[in-house]
This record gives structure tokens, C-alpha cells and sequence, in this order.
């Protein structure tokens, strides 16, 4: 077998290609910071590679290229044996693929399941630290947005599943979960998720499963999807995920919702329908079958480079008076305690973006519970992120 080697250490210049990362962050900065000059501040923010694509994607959509007509598609079925034989592959997981929806990401499937299933006034619930759409979207949809703060232990998070109970009896309609956990980088375990969907059906409670993260799992620990947990097919559970985190294809816009109870997907379909949304573009079906064709070689070897880069960040980052690196079991991004510094958020990410010209996310972001934290992205070439720590330890002088 030919051992495949992949150039994680090449610096690709993103500059004026319409990145969000590179290019739009600076008017973000001015805009929240008052940063008038953001041209020098290296970016390790937003959940989004700088790493090279999988060259399997760039072949497939070159393929499709080669025919000169793009009219009306639709996903064939040698995608979704792709979709279905990846997450058997890699999860151990075997979905029907009649279960399948496709969405254009996460983000506005999360909506469209929010809409769905609950009302205006509804009471939806997640916990923080938490991706911040979890929170921002429900109350977009005038839904009433119910937090149970997960609970800090020395390395990593846990649930408070007497405080959730309590918030469920409420009369909650629908709980989203970040598996693996963003920001905190957590692989829920076997008994976590158990748990969590017993409380489900108990107060009939939906459960809206984000697991974008799945595949970019350290050694050691092993992504469990919800619906394989015991008593799963009782309870009313959506998953959502995608390839676009594993591959940085988030500019395909390509989302899977992976729906098993066929009266909640008859009513996601119906939404979709009355939203006109349609499935996927043909290039994102012709890269995201070609990618879960032959994307493991560079999965596997761009989780070893990141998981090298994360040793690096510890052993540079624990060095310093009053910071704690939170290693995380799941995804590139790292979640970093500075709340024995005695420094304010504010002070912070002054500190970073004014002295060490650094733009990490702050960690209120999440909700009040990241307070005292900021997250940093790794999935990025060894320099960019030996060049991170200079300035981190800069901003910090």
C-alpha cells in the first residue's frame, strides 16, 4: 500500500480571495474594537483550515467542469452510498439513506428544525459554553432561549443533569447538543449521551444533534453518534452534520440532516418546501462524493499534524503565569483559560488585537460561561501557529 504524504506545512497566501477569515475579519475588528488598521493582525479565529483541500475534491468537481451544461440536478445515489459508507466507515454507523435531507450548512438547518418543530414563545434549551447559533438563532425565531450551563471541572466539561431535568420540566420543546462539544473540544461518552436522550423522552423533548465536529476525533477517544445510543429510536432526534468542518469545503455549502423518524422528516421536508429550499449545487455533490470516496488518508494524517500542533500550543501556553490550555479530545480548536491573569475580556482583546496584533475568539462569544476563556484555531501550518504563540506571549508582556 502506497503511504500518502499531504503538505500541512505549506503557507497558502488567502488574502483578497473573499475570505471571511483573512479579508472580512478586519472590518469586523474596526467594528467591535475600534481597529482602524487590521492588515498586519494574523487571523486563527473562525472554525476554517488554512490548510490545503483534499486533492479527491478538486478532481471530482474538475470532472463535472468537463461537461458544458449545469441545468437541474439532483443528488444521485452513488452519493449517498458515499454519505452512508463514510459514516459506517469512520462511525461505525449505518444509516438508511432514506433517513437522509441535505441542507447548504449547519447554521440554517439548525433553523429550519428550530422552525419546524417549535413555535414562537417555545422554550428551547442549550448549554453553555456553546456555539453561539445555538442561542442566537432560537431567539431570532422569537423562540424563548433556556440555558443550562455545563459544569467546569480541571480539564473539561460536564453536564449538571439534576439542573437540566429541572430546566426540562419547564416544558422544553427542543435541546440542541454540540457533539463533540465547541468550544471545549469534549467527546461525550457512551453514558453522557445515554443520559441525555433518556431526559428527551422522558419530557418528550426534541433533540437536535450538531455533530460537525464527528470526524476530527483524537487518538484515544471515539465519536459516538446520538442515534446509535441505547433507546435512541424512541426518542424524537434530528442529527446534523456535514463534511465541511473535516474537508474546509464550508464554501460548498453542503449539510446532511440525518432524519430516521419519517413523520419529522415528512415535516422538515415540508419546511424546505415552503422555504424553497432546494439540496445541494452540483459541484458540492460531485466534491462531497469524491472526498467521502477517498478523503481517508488525509483525514487521518491532517489529525496527527493538528493534534502535533496542540502539543506545541500546551507546552508553549502552560508556561505562562495564570493561562491553561484545555487540551481538547475532539476538533482544531482550542479553548484556553486566562481567568488566574486577573485580566477582564475587554483588556484582553485589547491586549491581542493593539499589542500582539493577534485575532482569537473572546470567549463571552459562547455565552457569559466562556467568560475568562478565548478559543484558538490550529488547523493551520506549524509557522502560522509558532507565529501565534510570539504574539500571544507579546500581548501578554
Amino acid at each position: 500500500m502506497i503511504n500518502l504524504t499531504f503538505d500541512f506545512d505549506k503557507i497558502h497566501d488567502r488574502r483578497n480571495t473573499n475570505s471571511l477569515k483573512w479579508d472580512l475579519f478586519k472590518d469586523r475588528i474596526r467594528a467591535k474594537y475600534g481597529v482602524e488598521d487590521g492588515s498586519d493582525i494574523l487571523p486563527m479565529w473562525v472554525a476554517d483550515m488554512d490548510f490545503a483541500i483534499p486533492e479527491a475534491v478538486v478532481d471530482g468537481i474538475k470532472e463535472r467542469l468537463s461537461h458544458p451544461i449545469f441545468g437541474y440536478s439532483y443528488i444521485s445515489d452513488e452519493c449517498k452510498t458515499a454519505i452512508v459508507n463514510w459514516y459506517e466507515r469512520r462511525h461505525n454507523w449505518k444509516i438508511d439513506p432514506e433517513s437522509l435531507l441535505f441542507h447548504s450548512g449547519v447554521v440554517p438547518a439548525i433553523a429550519t428544525v428550530v422552525e419546524t418543530f417549535t413555535e414562537p414563545g417555545d422554550l428551547v434549551c442549550a448549554s453553555t459554553p456553546v456555539y453561539p447559533y445555538f442561542f442566537n438563532i432560537p431567539k431570532s425565531l422569537k423562540r424563548e432561549f433556556v440555558d443550562c450551563p455545563l459544569i467546569s471541572n480541571e480539564n473539561m466539561y460536564e453536564y449538571d443533569f439534576n439542573a437540566l431535568e429541572e430546566v426540562f420540566k419547564k416544558g422544553v420543546k427542543a435541546y440542541i447538543l454540540c457533539s463533540p462539544h465547541n468550544p471545549g473540544g469534549v467527546v461525550w461518552s457512551k453514558e453522557t449521551l445515554e443520559t441525555l436522550v433518556q431526559l428527551c423522552i422522558k419530557y418528550d423533548v426534541l433533540l437536535i444533534s450538531d455533530e460537525i465536529h464527528q470526524d476530527i476525533v483524537f487518538e484515544g477517544y471515539n465519536h459516538i453518534p446520538t442515534l446509535t445510543v441505547k433507546n435512541s429510536e424512541k426518542a424524537k432526534i434530528i442529527t446534523l452534520t456535514a463534511p465541511t468542518k473535516t474537508f474546509n469545503l464550508a464554501g460548498l455549502h453542503a449539510a446532511i440532516i440525518v432524519a430516521p423518524n419519517e413523520t419529522l422528516r415528512l415535516k422538515l421536508r415540508q419546511t424546505k418546501a415552503a422555504h424553497g429550499l432546494d439540496d445541494w449545487n452540483i459541484l458540492a455533490t460531485a466534491g462531497v462524493q469524491a472526498v467521502y470516496e477517498k478523503g481517508d488518508a488525509w483525514l487521518d494524517e491532517m489529525i496527527s499534524y493538528v493534534s502535533k500542533n496542540i502539543d506545541y500550543l500546551e507546552e508553549q501556553l502552560n508556561q505562562l503565569e495564570g493561562i491553561r490550555v484545555i487540551r481538547p479530545q475532539a476538533s482544531y480548536l482550542v479553548w484556553i483559560d486566562y481567568r488566574e491573569t486577573g485580566i477582564d475580556e475587554n483588556e484582553m482583546m485589547d491586549r491581542l488585537l493593539n499589542k500582539g496584533r493577534l485575532a482569537i475568539e473572546p470567549g463571552t462569544k459562547y455565552g457569559e460561561a466562556g467568560r475568562g476563556y478565548l478559543r484558538i484555531n490550529l488547523a493551520c501550518p506549524r509557522s502560522t501557529v509558532e507565529e501565534g504563540i510570539k504574539r500571544f506571549k507579546k500581548a501578554l508582556q
